[in-house]
């Protein structure tokens, strides 16, 4: 029964982490940290540089998760060591689909057809075509609009509706 719980809430952590992800690119990374996030939307794959401010990011999300397992294994509450497996698998699933198959970072896979892996990659696009802190839309990685799982022409058309 134990393993089943502690099943649940690593899956449950690592469904959890897309809304926190959410939260904390909406209200964080377009927020008050903007100065760190604020390279990743300009064109500067040019320069040479692997390294973005904006991965400092990922230091800020692995601080909880380390925090888990320490506090996980080292008290009577184990049930923390296995939130901290939830956010590292989120944290991984992450930097697959954004660092690896969106930006392509690294040439491990480069086209994924699917309708939902098109639909993730209209939904990021989207929210790149704006380098200003404000005016984005589509904060999420996994969980995103339905617009952007219908055809480009279909969405695009309803946006420009939207805005006149």
């Amino acid at each position: 029964m134990q393993i089943l719980l502690y099943a649940l809430i690593t899956i449950g952590t690592a469904a959890f982490m897309e809304f926190v992800a959410w939260f904390a690119h909406k209200y964080v990374m377009h927020g008050f940290l903007w100065s760190w996030h604020e390279d990743h939307h300009k064109p500067h794959y040019k320069e040479g540089h692997f390294f973005e401010k904006n991965d400092r990011f990922f230091l800020v999300f692995a601080i909880p998760s380390a925090l888990s397992y320490i506090l996980g294994s080292a008290t009577p509450h184990l049930w923390l060591f296995f939130v901290g497996i939830g956010i590292s698998i989120y944290g991984l699933i992450y930097f697959l689909i954004h660092d690896v198959y969106i930006h392509q970072r690294f040439s491990w896979f480069r086209q994924l057809d699917s309708r939902y892996s098109r639909g993730i990659l209209r939904a990021h696009g989207a929210h790149h075509a704006v380098q200003t802190k404000e005016d984005c839309e589509s904060f999420g990685l996994l969980v995103v609009h339905p617009k952007f799982f219908r055809k480009r022409k279909e969405w695009a058309t309803q946006r420009k509706e939207i805005l006149e």
